[in-house]
């Protein structure tokens, strides 16, 4: 597993995200318990909840996009190498881990910030059996059917692969490895570099074909 390898590395965007609040069922910087019991109408959120393993590590913004970015993914891998363990275990299905961003980054909005962690950490950990998921603490359209998020977060948990790969039409491969997802201890970033703009770089070739533009 990467934990060792990844938390010990130097890195010069350390300090982009200052830890809130360590992971807790009941945050009290962010105000999710409403949002989390009306979004069991939309996911199957109870049972996790009804027995506490829905948890929650809130980070601050405290640097640029790019830092802050870099440092998204490192918390992203952290929530994944914690969960990837206790899958096994009973209920460990039902463990989700949401790392949450406060604050704002001048000039870039969250769904920017998200963007490429969520798409780096989807290819990482899908492959052995982690979705990744983000919403955005944006005003939504009247009549929407998915409630407001309270705050921007990206939802860490074991994929169900008879159902999460209907979700990723868009990135045909992604749902492949997904769907015959399977946990055998390896090191995600074995073949991989561990700087930020490294990976970042490789996982542009991952990205699917853009649309042609309609003439």
């Amino acid at each position: 597993m990467t934990t060792g390898r990844t938390s010990a590395a130097l890195r010069s965007t350390a300090g982009a995200l200052r830890l809130v609040e360590a992971s807790t069922t009941r945050p009290r910087t962010v105000d999710i318990s409403d949002y989390a019991r009306q979004m069991t109408a939309h996911c199957p959120l109870a049972p996790s909840l009804q027995r506490g393993l829905t948890s929650w590590t809130v980070y601050r913004a405290d640097g640029d996009a790019e830092a802050v970015q870099a440092e998204l993914f490192h918390g992203g891998v952290q929530a994944a190498e914690w969960l990837r363990p206790l899958l096994n275990r009973p209920h460990g299905l039902l463990r989700c881990e949401n790392v949450v961003l406060l604050g704002d980054v001048p000039g870039t909005r969250h769904r920017d910030l998200l963007a490429w962690p969520h798409w780096v950490l989807k290819n990482l950990y899908g492959p052995v059996g982690v979705m990744f998921g983000k919403f955005y603490e944006e005003v939504v359209a009247a009549g929407h059917r998915i409630p407001a998020a309270p705050a921007s977060f990206l939802p860490v948990r074991a994929a169900v692969r008879r159902r999460d790969p209907r979700f990723l039409s868009a990135t045909p491969d992604l749902a492949a490895a997904l769907a015959a997802a399977d946990d055998d201890g390896r090191d995600v970033f074995e073949h991989i570099p561990t700087e930020w703009t490294e990976i970042r770089t490789w996982a542009r070739h991952l990205l699917p074909p853009a649309k042609p533009s309609p003439s």
